[in-house]
């Protein structure tokens, strides 16, 4: 069994970024320049933004956190996005979600532009990678096939389940997986909340992507042995032992999946260091696009 280790991938992608972003400098080019909005005062929120600003800074991004009181009105969100849409000096941007509830995130997504949509949520964005064009592929999806593609994860030809459907991980990880590539060429089938006899798919599966958000559901009597396994969840689970009060669990109960598997992702330490570095390589997509 091979665990797909995301720390140190996104780690060596960095470390790449890294040293294309000194060649930048090195030429007197302007270096790339993340902005992140943050709505609220959300804990898990706050530290994935300072994750991204703390990455940034690493790798020699210019960045900006800009902070909005929870009771901003829309109409007060959608002034700042446009802001930013006209910013010459911001590459690309992220709205962090979730947001308020009266907010429609549906409505602040669509009023991104496009070349500045760097979590790749944009229905432009969204087309495009479905097409194959370049476009900027949802982080979580994009760190997934560069695990797959950096461990030589076999996919050509395999037989795929994800587990999920959302427009973040699972339809798009779905789309990416059938396309031709080095991560690619697999025969791919979609499961969710309304599939029946899930776990006679999941037996028949190659691999198998977990993007359900219900901690340790997929067990070891549902794969076959010597299948690759994808863990996208991540839940937290209130345990009283623990300092913090609580476990981080994926999708996946690891320890007697992982005796199965071929190539099993960690929870944490698997998918989720990965969606910050594939963050930065859109941004330095963005950053090229907008010289170009």
């Amino acid at each position: 069994m091979i665990r797909l280790d995301g720390k140190e991938t996104s780690n060596t992608i960095k470390e790449e970024i890294k040293v294309q972003v000194t060649e930048m400098k090195a030429k007197g080019e302007r270096v790339p320049h993340l902005a992140a909005v943050l709505v609220g005062t959300d804990g898990a929120s706050l530290t994935y933004v300072g994750s991204k600003v703390r990455s940034c800074e690493y790798v020699g991004f210019e960045s900006s956190l800009i902070q909005m009181e929870e009771t901003i009105s829309e109409e007060e969100l959608l002034t700042q996005i446009d802001a930013l849409n006209k910013d010459e000096r911001i590459d690309g941007y992220i709205v962090q979600l979730p947001l308020p509830k009266h907010i429609n995130e549906e409505k602040i997504l669509l009023a991104i532009d496009p070349k500045k949509d760097v979590d790749g949520f944009h229905p432009a964005n969204f087309g495009r990678m479905a097409l194959d064009l370049e476009a900027f592929t949802p982080a979580t999806p994009y760190g997934i096939m560069q695990l797959l593609e950096r461990y030589k994860v076999p996919t050509s030809g395999k037989h795929c389940v994800v587990v999920g459907r959302s427009h973040i991980v699972g339809r798009p990880i779905s789309i990416l997986m059938s396309q031709r590539g080095p991560a690619g060429d697999a025969t791919v089938t979609v499961a969710h909340s309304r599939t029946k006899n899930l776990a006679e798919l999941t037996k028949q599966a190659d691999i198998v992507v977990m993007a359900l958000g219900i901690p340790e559901f997929l067990k070891a009597d549902m794969v076959k042995e010597g299948a690759a396994i994808i863990d996208v969840g991540i839940t937290r689970v209130a345990d009283k032992t623990h300092p913090k009060g609580y476990v981080i669990k994926g999708d996946v109960a690891f320890d007697e999946v992982a005796e199965k598997a071929s190539y099993i992702t960690p929870v944490p330490g698997g998918v989720g260091p990965m969606t910050i570095a594939m963050l930065l390589k859109n941004t330095l997509l963005a950053r090229q696009w907008n010289q170009d």
